[in-house]
This record gives structure tokens, C-alpha cells and sequence, in this order.
């Protein structure tokens, strides 16, 4: 009986350990995703370790500089376009990247200047946030 009580106070403290280390991600919407957005640069995280950084000005305008990581091999290296939230989604329009095809996002605060972000395709990557 005593090993029995040792091993359920044991799992009670690991339990209490990770939840009390882990913290759960905050899903922002509204005027929390503005303030979180608005004003800032996000600096996208990439696939090969760098960043792509994307301005949001507070004026509805983003923009965007995919020189730092090889963009102008595949597309216009420089682009602008317009954002906005949309209740619980933060959508962006370019005016030539993508086509001009306006995509939207979930955000998900992780921590202070981290996000997690899932695009209405379904692709996630997770960012950095700059003021």
C-alpha cells in the first residue's frame, strides 16, 4: 500500500511540475490580435533557420522584404498590401504576391514576442514580434 502512495504522489508532483512549466497557448481575436499586430514587425520564421520580416503598420498597410532569404529567385522580392482582422482572423491581401489572393489566419500568442500562426490552407509556422 505505501509503494502504491509513493507512486501516486510522484505522478500529483510530475503532473503539477509540467503543468505549472508549460503554459497554453492564448488564440487572440479582436482588439487583442490589433494590439498584438498593429504597429509591429513580425518576423516570419523559416524552413531554413531565417527570418522574413513583415510590417504592420498601423494604418492597415503590410510590407514585406523577402531579400534576406533568397525571395527574388522565385517571385518580386518586395511587396505591399493591406490588413485587417476579422473577428477571431487576421487577413492579409498583397498586391502581387499570391496572386493578389487575400488569406486569412488564426494567431496564437505563445509567449511574450512569440506567435504560432495556422493560414486558412492549412500551412502553420510560427513568428517572432517586434515593436
Amino acid at each position: 500500500m505505501r509503494k502504491r502512495s509513493l507512486r501516486m504522489l510522484l505522478v500529483a508532483v510530475a503532473c503539477v511540475s509540467f503543468c505549472a512549466s508549460g503554459s497554453a497557448a492564448e488564440r487572440l481575436s479582436g482588439d487583442g490580435l490589433k494590439q498584438e499586430i498593429s504597429g509591429k514587425e513580425v518576423f516570419l520564421a523559416t524552413p531554413f533557420g531565417g527570418e522574413f520580416p513583415l510590417n504592420y503598420h498601423a494604418n492597415g498597410v503590410v510590407d514585406g522584404s523577402g531579400k534576406a532569404v533568397g525571395l527574388g529567385k522565385f517571385m518580386q522580392p518586395n511587396d505591399s498590401g493591406s490588413w485587417w482582422v476579422d473577428g477571431e482572423n487576421l487577413c492579409q491581401k498583397w498586391k502581387s504576391w499570391y496572386n493578389g489572393k487575400p488569406f486569412c489566419f488564426t494567431i496564437e500568442k505563445l509567449a511574450p514576442g512569440k506567435i504560432a500562426w495556422t493560414r486558412d490552407d492549412g500551412l502553420k509556422g510560427t513568428a517572432r514580434v517586434s515593436d
